[in-house]
């Protein structure tokens, strides 16, 4: 039987995931292309969820989201939770294309267009924001498809409640679980399907640009 709820779960997540994180990636992938002696470690910081074990990222996040949290109150086993999981899971993918792409600017572009009487907002609004389209589309596949996917942090601070933090890469699992073959190998197909159209929908649309 095919799980609906965990897969438009699923989808709601990395929907949700993108919407919050892509304006903040711009953002700070832009502050990082000029930043001084910080900007190593800044970026070694943003790369941690690329090296670390999942169940390690996923018990510090266990920890800082429960009674103690920052907000006051638990946000562990709840949608919130895992969303605010996601985000840090995905800060390397939504950061990193979209600094290359900044950083492929000639100094010179930015210089001309400031020599023009533009503003700094006007100039990364006109000039770099759409040399950078490029990194940013694939920042945006990036992310969304690995968030379908996630799972070790997730299934640590969400748990696997159906409707709330039980998404479809768990769903999975617990089909393997329960020796349901069939509805496993249909979930991971629907996944795959997902993640293949997203990333072929980015590879059009840089080819038709090339």
């Amino acid at each position: 039987m095919l799980d609906n709820q965990a897969i438009f779960l699923s989808l709601k997540l990395a929907a949700c995931t993108l919407v919050l994180i892509l304006p903040f990636g711009i953002w700070l992938a832009h502050r990082l292309v000029n930043m001084g002696r910080a900007k190593p470690w800044i970026e070694a910081g943003l790369a941690l969820p690329l090296v670390l074990p999942p169940t390690v990222l996923g018990y510090y996040l266990l920890v800082g989201l429960g009674d103690a949290s920052f907000f006051g109150y638990p946000l562990i086993f709840s949608f919130e939770g895992i969303l605010l999981a996601s985000l840090i899971v995905n800060l390397p993918f939504a950061v990193q294309p979209i600094q290359r792409a900044f950083e492929a600017i000639k100094p010179e572009v930015r210089e001309a267009a400031q020599v023009s009487g533009l503003s700094n907002w006007q100039v990364f609004r006109l000039i770099e924001l759409p040399l950078a389209w490029r990194g940013v589309t694939s920042a945006a596949v990036m992310t969304f498809a690995h968030t379908l996917g996630e799972f070790g942090v997730i299934l640590m601070v969400g748990g696997a409640i159906p409707g709330e933090t039980k998404t479809a890469s768990i769903a999975i699992y617990d089909k393997v679980q329960s020796f349901d073959v069939a509805g496993a190998g249909l979930l991971s197909l629907i996944l795959l399907g997902i993640s293949l159209i997203a990333i072929a929908i980015s590879y059009g649309i840089f080819g038709k640009h090339r």
